[in-house]
């Protein structure tokens, strides 16, 4: 994929809403909404391509966070996999100021954060399953970049474009991206018809009805029937 279409695809997905591409994943049959993944701070939007991480416990070999941050090409969106964990982070105040200067997108983890009061001072977007103050060194260790991980029940590929707002986070299949963007793009010019006919004083069932409002996420065929991710 060149460049120029990596950013028009972005681009594109940027101006949309979560639940608009939830929509648009349920129509084609693809799973791409992170379950239990919410906002820090619900005023939060990202939007990237995600460098992923995998993180385990760490063992006898020893092992530390990792010291990745300043490979991260601006604009990404890090997705940091944890399994989930509660009890030890993988994120903190320093990371949160670099990503910030660097220009990063924002931040997803299967896991919890810490220092959110430095996110929300800088307006730098985490998604996670919670916070708590407990640090993971000694406890985790990043085991690789830039390989398949699991956020939410969802399969993240390194480049897969990822959609962050108060409702959540949804990630796009590269090799579907297009359609899932075209498809939700149609679903918002639909959604927005309905809400200017209501606003004109039209009925909402008749607004409704007159653009498939009731159909607009119901499956359809297209890409093959993919269920999880990528």
């Amino acid at each position: 994929m060149t460049m120029v279409a990596t950013d028009e695809v972005i681009a594109k997905l940027s101006t949309l809403s979560t639940p608009t591409v939830s929509d648009a994943l349920d129509r084609l049959g693809i799973g791409g909404q992170a379950f239990g993944i919410r906002a820090m701070d619900e005023s939060a939007h990202m939007c990237g391509r995600a460098f992923t991480l995998m993180y385990q416990p760490v063992d006898p070999a020893g092992g530390t966070v990792g010291d990745y941050i300043d490979d991260v090409e601006p604009g990404s969106v890090l997705v940091l996999d944890n399994a989930g964990r509660l009890d030890a982070t993988v994120w903190g105040d320093i990371l949160t100021l670099v990503a910030s200067r660097r220009g990063i997108a924002g931040t997803v983890i299967d896991g919890v954060c810490r220092d959110t009061a430095r996110a929300r001072e800088l307006g730098y977007p985490i998604y996670a399953r919670g916070h708590w103050m407990r640090t993971g060194k000694d406890r985790v260790k990043l085991v690789a970049t830039q390989v398949p991980v699991t956020i939410g029940g969802i399969l993240v590929s390194p480049g897969s474009p990822v959609l962050g707002d108060a409702d959540g986070i949804v990630v796009l299949p590269q090799s579907h991206e297009r359609e899932i963007l075209e498809v939700a793009l149609a679903i918002e010019q639909a959604e927005e018809a309905i809400r200017g006919s209501v606003l004109g004083g039209m009925r909402l069932d008749e607004a409704r009805r007159n653009r498939g409002y009731h159909q607009l996420q119901s499956r359809v065929g297209g890409a093959d029937g993919v269920s999880k991710g990528q």
